[in-house]
Protein backbone atom coordinates (compact mmCIF):
# COMPACT_ATOMS: atom_id res chain seq x y z
CA UNK A 1 0.00 0.00 0.00
CA UNK A 2 1.21 3.47 -0.47
CA UNK A 3 2.54 6.09 1.24
CA UNK A 4 -0.22 6.97 3.79
CA UNK A 5 -1.76 3.56 4.97
CA UNK A 6 -1.41 0.93 6.56
CA UNK A 7 1.75 -0.66 8.00
CA UNK A 8 2.99 -0.75 4.54
CA UNK A 9 3.40 3.05 3.99
CA UNK A 10 3.88 6.54 4.89
CA UNK A 11 6.33 7.80 7.05
CA UNK A 12 7.82 5.76 9.44
CA UNK A 13 5.64 4.64 12.63
CA UNK A 14 7.39 7.33 15.11
CA UNK A 15 10.79 7.57 13.29
CA UNK A 16 13.10 9.96 14.57
CA UNK A 17 13.29 12.06 11.36
CA UNK A 18 16.67 12.93 10.20
CA UNK A 19 18.54 11.40 12.98
CA UNK A 20 22.05 11.37 11.85
CA UNK A 21 21.14 12.65 8.72
CA UNK A 22 24.54 12.87 7.69
CA UNK A 23 24.17 10.45 4.07
CA UNK A 24 21.55 11.94 2.10
CA UNK A 25 22.56 9.45 -1.32
CA UNK A 26 22.10 6.29 1.05
CA UNK A 27 18.76 8.24 2.66
CA UNK A 28 17.20 8.74 -1.00
CA UNK A 29 18.47 4.80 -1.90
CA UNK A 30 17.05 3.35 0.95
CA UNK A 31 13.49 5.47 0.15
CA UNK A 32 13.64 4.19 -3.82
CA UNK A 33 14.09 0.87 -2.27
CA UNK A 34 11.29 1.34 0.21
CA UNK A 35 8.74 2.10 -2.26
CA UNK A 36 9.57 -0.23 -5.10
CA UNK A 37 8.90 -2.89 -2.34
CA UNK A 38 5.69 -1.34 -1.54
CA UNK A 39 4.82 -0.97 -4.99
CA UNK A 40 5.52 -5.01 -5.42
CA UNK A 41 3.16 -5.63 -2.00
CA UNK A 42 0.22 -3.86 -3.07
CA UNK A 43 0.51 -6.18 -6.57
CA UNK A 44 0.66 -9.23 -4.85
CA UNK A 45 -2.20 -7.49 -2.76
CA UNK A 46 -4.22 -7.24 -5.18
CA UNK A 47 -3.89 -10.31 -7.38
CA UNK A 48 -4.91 -12.35 -3.80
CA UNK A 49 -8.11 -10.15 -3.82
CA UNK A 50 -9.47 -12.42 -6.41
CA UNK A 51 -9.33 -15.86 -4.03
CA UNK A 52 -8.88 -14.16 -0.42
CA UNK A 53 -11.24 -11.87 1.58
CA UNK A 54 -9.43 -8.52 2.24
CA UNK A 55 -9.76 -9.37 5.96
CA UNK A 56 -7.92 -12.42 5.54
CA UNK A 57 -4.88 -11.01 3.48
CA UNK A 58 -4.02 -8.15 6.23
CA UNK A 59 -4.52 -10.79 8.62
CA UNK A 60 -1.33 -13.12 7.18
CA UNK A 61 0.20 -9.80 6.64
CA UNK A 62 0.18 -8.45 10.33
CA UNK A 63 1.26 -11.82 11.62
CA UNK A 64 4.56 -10.82 10.02
CA UNK A 65 4.27 -7.81 11.08
CA UNK A 66 3.53 -8.55 14.26
CA UNK A 67 6.45 -11.03 15.19
CA UNK A 68 8.75 -8.19 13.25
CA UNK A 69 7.52 -6.14 15.94
CA UNK A 70 6.97 -8.04 18.76
CA UNK A 71 11.02 -8.73 18.30
CA UNK A 72 11.80 -5.15 17.61
CA UNK A 73 10.17 -4.19 20.62
CA UNK A 74 11.90 -6.83 22.76
CA UNK A 75 14.80 -6.06 21.26
CA UNK A 76 14.69 -2.37 22.38
CA UNK A 77 14.14 -3.52 26.21
CA UNK A 78 10.51 -4.95 28.19
CA UNK A 79 9.85 -0.82 29.10
CA UNK A 80 9.45 -0.51 25.21
CA UNK A 81 6.17 -2.64 25.38
CA UNK A 82 3.93 -0.70 27.99
CA UNK A 83 3.48 2.78 26.52
CA UNK A 84 2.55 6.16 28.42
CA UNK A 85 -0.31 6.71 26.30
CA UNK A 86 -2.12 3.84 25.71
CA UNK A 87 -5.51 5.07 24.94
CA UNK A 88 -3.99 7.25 21.87
CA UNK A 89 -1.61 4.18 21.28
CA UNK A 90 -5.11 2.06 20.78
CA UNK A 91 -6.49 4.82 18.39
CA UNK A 92 -3.38 4.80 16.33
CA UNK A 93 -3.42 0.94 16.14
CA UNK A 94 -6.89 1.26 14.77
CA UNK A 95 -6.55 3.84 12.62
CA UNK A 96 -3.42 2.16 11.07
CA UNK A 97 -5.03 -1.38 10.57
CA UNK A 98 -8.33 0.70 9.28
CA UNK A 99 -6.18 2.21 5.97
CA UNK A 100 -4.39 -0.83 5.74
CA UNK A 101 -7.83 -2.65 4.82
CA UNK A 102 -9.58 0.20 3.26
CA UNK A 103 -6.68 -0.07 0.96
CA UNK A 104 -6.95 -3.36 0.07
CA UNK A 105 -10.19 -2.70 -0.86
CA UNK A 106 -10.15 -0.08 -2.63
CA UNK A 107 -7.18 -1.58 -5.27
CA UNK A 108 -9.73 -4.66 -5.36
CA UNK A 109 -11.62 -2.79 -7.67
CA UNK A 110 -9.29 0.01 -9.02
CA UNK A 111 -6.33 0.29 -10.54
CA UNK A 112 -2.64 0.36 -8.63
CA UNK A 113 -1.55 3.61 -9.97
CA UNK A 114 -5.18 4.99 -9.40
CA UNK A 115 -5.36 3.85 -5.67
CA UNK A 116 -1.58 5.09 -5.38
CA UNK A 117 -2.01 8.43 -6.34
CA UNK A 118 -5.59 8.76 -4.25
CA UNK A 119 -3.49 7.39 -1.49
CA UNK A 120 -0.78 10.56 -1.79
CA UNK A 121 -3.43 13.02 -0.11
CA UNK A 122 -2.55 11.85 2.98
CA UNK A 123 -0.33 14.71 4.11
CA UNK A 124 -2.86 17.40 2.72
CA UNK A 125 -5.45 15.92 5.26
CA UNK A 126 -2.36 15.84 7.88
CA UNK A 127 -2.90 20.00 7.51
CA UNK A 128 -6.15 19.47 8.08
CA UNK A 129 -6.20 17.47 10.61
CA UNK A 130 -2.83 19.19 12.45
CA UNK A 131 -5.33 22.04 13.55
CA UNK A 132 -7.96 20.05 16.13
CA UNK A 133 -5.24 17.50 17.04
CA UNK A 134 -2.48 19.14 17.62
CA UNK A 135 -3.07 23.34 17.78
CA UNK A 136 -1.34 24.21 14.96
CA UNK A 137 -2.28 27.32 12.97
CA UNK A 138 -2.21 26.49 8.91
CA UNK A 139 -1.73 29.38 6.88
CA UNK A 140 -3.55 30.73 3.81
CA UNK A 141 -0.80 29.12 1.35
CA UNK A 142 -1.26 25.32 2.94
CA UNK A 143 -4.99 25.96 2.58
CA UNK A 144 -4.71 26.05 -1.22
CA UNK A 145 -2.38 23.55 -1.52
CA UNK A 146 -4.53 21.46 0.07
CA UNK A 147 -7.75 22.39 -2.06
CA UNK A 148 -5.97 21.91 -4.86
CA UNK A 149 -4.83 18.23 -3.74
CA UNK A 150 -8.21 17.46 -2.89
CA UNK A 151 -9.17 18.98 -6.62
CA UNK A 152 -6.58 16.25 -7.88
CA UNK A 153 -8.56 13.66 -5.65
CA UNK A 154 -11.64 14.23 -7.55
CA UNK A 155 -9.99 14.55 -11.11
CA UNK A 156 -8.69 11.08 -10.41
CA UNK A 157 -12.02 9.88 -9.38
CA UNK A 158 -13.91 11.68 -11.59
CA UNK A 159 -17.80 11.39 -9.38
CA UNK A 160 -20.71 11.95 -11.82
CA UNK A 161 -18.86 10.87 -14.64
CA UNK A 162 -18.57 7.71 -16.46
CA UNK A 163 -15.14 6.99 -15.29
CA UNK A 164 -15.98 6.98 -11.48
CA UNK A 165 -15.50 4.09 -9.09
CA UNK A 166 -16.91 4.17 -5.61
CA UNK A 167 -13.81 2.06 -4.57
CA UNK A 168 -11.81 5.72 -4.69
CA UNK A 169 -13.75 6.57 -1.42
CA UNK A 170 -12.01 3.20 -0.23
CA UNK A 171 -8.64 5.56 -1.16
CA UNK A 172 -9.51 8.53 0.32
CA UNK A 173 -10.76 6.93 3.66
CA UNK A 174 -7.62 5.01 3.69
CA UNK A 175 -6.02 8.01 3.50
CA UNK A 176 -7.58 9.73 6.02
CA UNK A 177 -7.20 6.71 8.57
CA UNK A 178 -3.24 7.26 7.57
CA UNK A 179 -3.46 11.00 7.97
CA UNK A 180 -4.99 10.62 11.23
CA UNK A 181 -2.54 8.19 13.02
CA UNK A 182 0.74 10.31 11.18
CA UNK A 183 -0.92 13.16 13.26
CA UNK A 184 -1.39 10.89 16.54
CA UNK A 185 2.37 9.76 15.83
CA UNK A 186 3.49 13.70 16.07
CA UNK A 187 1.45 13.76 19.55
CA UNK A 188 3.01 11.13 21.26
CA UNK A 189 6.75 11.87 19.54
CA UNK A 190 7.99 13.35 23.15
CA UNK A 191 6.73 10.75 25.38
CA UNK A 192 7.06 7.45 22.79
CA UNK A 193 9.47 5.44 21.69
CA UNK A 194 9.58 3.87 18.01
CA UNK A 195 9.47 0.52 18.99
CA UNK A 196 6.59 0.96 21.31
CA UNK A 197 4.21 2.91 18.59
CA UNK A 198 5.60 -0.11 16.27
CA UNK A 199 4.30 -3.02 18.51
CA UNK A 200 0.99 -1.20 19.60
CA UNK A 201 0.44 -0.47 15.88
CA UNK A 202 1.29 -3.98 14.97
CA UNK A 203 -0.89 -5.30 18.46
CA UNK A 204 -4.06 -3.51 18.14
CA UNK A 205 -4.35 -4.18 14.13
CA UNK A 206 -3.55 -8.12 14.80
CA UNK A 207 -6.71 -8.59 17.65
CA UNK A 208 -9.13 -6.53 15.09
CA UNK A 209 -8.58 -8.58 12.15
CA UNK A 210 -8.20 -11.90 14.18
CA UNK A 211 -11.96 -11.21 16.10
CA UNK A 212 -12.84 -10.60 12.39
CA UNK A 213 -11.11 -13.45 10.26
CA UNK A 214 -13.70 -16.09 11.31
CA UNK A 215 -16.34 -14.32 9.65
CA UNK A 216 -14.59 -14.14 6.20
CA UNK A 217 -12.17 -17.20 6.71
CA UNK A 218 -11.42 -18.92 3.26
CA UNK A 219 -8.72 -21.64 3.19
CA UNK A 220 -6.07 -20.71 1.02
CA UNK A 221 -3.62 -22.95 -1.32
CA UNK A 222 -0.49 -23.09 -0.54
CA UNK A 223 0.80 -20.82 -3.32
CA UNK A 224 -1.92 -18.16 -2.00
CA UNK A 225 -0.63 -18.67 1.74
CA UNK A 226 3.01 -17.93 0.36
CA UNK A 227 2.21 -14.98 -1.93
CA UNK A 228 -0.08 -14.16 1.30
CA UNK A 229 3.44 -14.50 3.60
CA UNK A 230 5.46 -12.52 0.80
CA UNK A 231 2.97 -9.32 1.02
CA UNK A 232 3.84 -9.43 4.83
CA UNK A 233 7.59 -9.56 4.76
CA UNK A 234 7.65 -6.80 2.12
CA UNK A 235 5.66 -4.42 3.58
CA UNK A 236 7.30 -4.95 7.23
CA UNK A 237 10.67 -4.72 4.97
CA UNK A 238 9.37 -1.33 3.38
CA UNK A 239 8.44 0.23 6.60
CA UNK A 240 11.96 -0.77 8.11
CA UNK A 241 13.84 0.64 4.79
CA UNK A 242 11.79 3.79 5.32
CA UNK A 243 13.10 3.93 8.97
CA UNK A 244 16.72 3.64 7.82
CA UNK A 245 16.20 6.00 5.21
CA UNK A 246 15.03 8.56 7.42
CA UNK A 247 17.64 7.52 9.66
CA UNK A 248 20.30 9.08 6.81
CA UNK A 249 18.41 11.75 5.25
CA UNK A 250 15.90 14.45 6.32
CA UNK A 251 12.07 14.15 5.52
CA UNK A 252 12.31 16.89 3.47
CA UNK A 253 15.00 15.69 1.50
CA UNK A 254 13.35 12.50 0.92
CA UNK A 255 9.33 13.33 0.80
CA UNK A 256 9.87 14.38 -3.72
CA UNK A 257 11.06 10.93 -3.82
CA UNK A 258 7.96 8.93 -2.39
CA UNK A 259 6.40 9.34 -5.55
CA UNK A 260 8.16 7.74 -7.22
CA UNK A 261 6.05 4.38 -6.11
CA UNK A 262 3.46 6.19 -8.73
CA UNK A 263 6.21 5.04 -11.40
CA UNK A 264 6.21 1.68 -10.20
CA UNK A 265 2.81 1.00 -9.22
CA UNK A 266 2.23 1.91 -13.34
CA UNK A 267 4.65 -0.29 -14.25
CA UNK A 268 3.74 -2.96 -12.07
CA UNK A 269 -0.19 -2.41 -13.28
CA UNK A 270 0.93 -2.67 -16.99
CA UNK A 271 2.98 -5.57 -16.48
CA UNK A 272 0.71 -7.55 -13.89
CA UNK A 273 -2.63 -7.02 -15.06
CA UNK A 274 -2.45 -5.42 -18.71
CA UNK A 275 -3.76 -1.68 -17.63
CA UNK A 276 -2.05 1.79 -17.71
CA UNK A 277 -3.50 4.74 -16.02
CA UNK A 278 -5.57 7.35 -18.47
CA UNK A 279 -5.09 10.82 -19.20
CA UNK A 280 -6.73 12.58 -16.70
CA UNK A 281 -5.06 10.05 -13.60
CA UNK A 282 -2.47 11.29 -14.72
CA UNK A 283 -3.23 15.08 -14.86
CA UNK A 284 -4.65 14.16 -11.24
CA UNK A 285 -1.10 12.78 -9.97
CA UNK A 286 0.69 15.54 -11.14
CA UNK A 287 -1.44 17.83 -9.12
CA UNK A 288 -1.72 16.13 -5.97
CA UNK A 289 2.25 15.57 -6.29
CA UNK A 290 2.68 19.12 -6.64
CA UNK A 291 0.25 19.93 -3.72
CA UNK A 292 2.16 17.40 -1.72
CA UNK A 293 5.62 18.53 -2.69
CA UNK A 294 4.65 22.26 -1.82
CA UNK A 295 3.24 21.44 1.37
CA UNK A 296 6.23 19.82 2.35
CA UNK A 297 8.19 23.54 1.30
CA UNK A 298 5.95 25.32 3.64
CA UNK A 299 5.99 22.91 6.80
CA UNK A 300 10.36 23.23 6.14
CA UNK A 301 9.93 27.06 5.86
CA UNK A 302 7.98 27.08 9.05
CA UNK A 303 10.29 24.85 10.87
CA UNK A 304 13.08 26.60 10.07
CA UNK A 305 11.29 30.21 10.87
CA UNK A 306 10.70 29.11 14.35
CA UNK A 307 14.37 27.49 15.12
CA UNK A 308 15.73 30.95 13.88
CA UNK A 309 12.60 32.59 16.75
CA UNK A 310 14.20 30.17 19.19
CA UNK A 311 17.78 31.32 18.39
CA UNK A 312 17.04 34.48 18.63
CA UNK A 313 15.09 34.74 21.75
CA UNK A 314 18.05 32.64 23.38
CA UNK A 315 20.46 35.94 22.48
CA UNK A 316 17.76 38.33 23.32
CA UNK A 317 17.61 36.60 26.66
CA UNK A 318 21.32 36.19 27.20
CA UNK A 319 21.82 40.13 26.15
CA UNK A 320 19.66 41.06 28.65
CA UNK A 321 21.75 38.78 31.43
CA UNK A 322 24.50 41.07 30.56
Amino acid sequence: MPKGHGPTHGPPYGASYGLGADNPLRGIVLSLLATTVFAASDTIAKFLTASLPVIEIAWIRYVVFMIFCGWLAWSAGPRALWPRSPTLQVVRGLCVVGSAVLFVLGIRSMQIAQASTISFISPLLITVLSIPVLGEVVGLRRWAATAAGMLGVVIVARPGTGGFQPAALFGVASSACWALALVITRKMAATERSATTLFWSAGVGFVVLTVLLPFVFVRPSVPHLLLALVVGVASSAGQWLTVLAHRWAPASVLAPFSYSQLIWATLAGWLVFNNLPDEWTLVGAAIIIASGLYTVHRERVGARGARLRARAAVVDAAGRRM
